[in-house]
């Protein structure tokens, strides 16, 4: 990895007892604006473990999903909180805690990675295979799809592997690595993610421990964890209706006919989304708190 140079500094699943965490379904934050228009959401729960007053009631744990990663990933070379670049979209601040799933204590200093794609279902890196927009070709199926979906609607399927393909173009928006801090937060600055042929909206996510913080960027470590995150259907449906997400003609997957969400909630990825009603072109506000095992090696490449 290298540093990005807008950056303002450095930076499958296990079967395992419940843990105890003190949170409750999500990255405890007592009041968090985006764009000055969502309001104080969080529970009397989370603001304690947010201000670590203690008074937090306990809720049990467990590992979040492992995932495939997909044929799109790229190693991080963009060491940045804001990963927006030109893309165009309803503003999407993601806000992330990594704890160690057998203590429940914060990961710090871990290098945390999310890709996805825009508005209009393309990845940076790979404009020519990803997207699958337009009107389905004749004989196309119109129902949920069958199967392990590709990730790749119209590239090659990625097979349990993964997948990977080698990037097509320089473009690297909407991607981007970050450590967290000692509480194990990380906060990025995105758009929120639009769909494409098969699968449902969602972020990809790896976490990695172990590496060194140079002045060069992230090297050396191992990954503990490869993920996605995934959106609510009534907030896809809302920004289905703003520019230019309203502008796609793609079928969309809906979240119960997507076959990598495992339909867990937030152990799957399920994102806690907060924004004012009738109005998400304002902003969204993204959290989950995500319990990983740092000993535990998870590529993304063999589910």
């Amino acid at each position: 990895m290298t540093r990005d140079q807008t950056a303002q500094g450095p930076q499958g699943e296990r079967n395992v007892t419940r843990r105890k965490v003190i949170v409750a379904g999500g990255a405890a934050v007592a009041a968090v604006g985006v764009g000055g228009t969502i309001a104080a959401t969080a529970n009397a729960a989370q603001q304690a473990a947010a201000s670590g007053s203690g008074a937090a009631a306990e809720a049990c744990y467990r590992l979040t999903s492992e995932t495939t990663e997909g044929p799109y990933y790229i190693d991080a070379d963009k060491l940045r909180q804001d990963i927006t670049e030109d893309r165009e979209g309803i503003p999407l601040t993601l806000r992330l805690k990594v704890i160690d799933s057998e203590t429940c204590k914060p990961v710090r200093n871990a290098a945390v990675d999310i890709w996805h794609c825009d508005a209009l279902g393309l990845y940076s890196g790979y404009e020519d295979s990803s997207g699958g927009g337009g009107t389905p070709p004749t004989g196309a199926p119109t129902d949920a799809p069958t199967g392990t979906p590709t990730d790749a609607p119209t590239g090659p399927p990625p097979g349990g592997g993964g997948g990977h393909q080698e990037p097509t173009d320089d473009e690297r928006y909407l991607r981007g690595t970050w450590r967290t801090d000692k509480k194990g937060y990380v906060t990025f600055r995105t758009v929120f993610p639009g769909w494409y042929r098969g699968r449902c909206v969602h972020i990809h996510t790896k976490v990695h421990v172990g590496g060194t913080w140079t002045d060069a960027g992230y090297e050396g470590g191992t990954t503990c964890h490869t993920g996605q995150f995934f959106f609510d259907e009534e907030s896809v449906l809302a920004s289905a209706e703003v520019e230019p997400y309203s502008t796609s003609t793609t079928e969309r997957t809906t979240l119960t006919e997507d076959t990598i969400y495992d339909q867990s909630g937030t152990t799957g990825g399920l994102l806690k989304l907060t924004y004012k009603k009738n109005a998400i072109g304002r902003g969204v506000l993204g959290t989950i708190t995500m319990g990983v095992d740092p000993e535990a090696t998870h590529e993304g490449t063999d589910l």
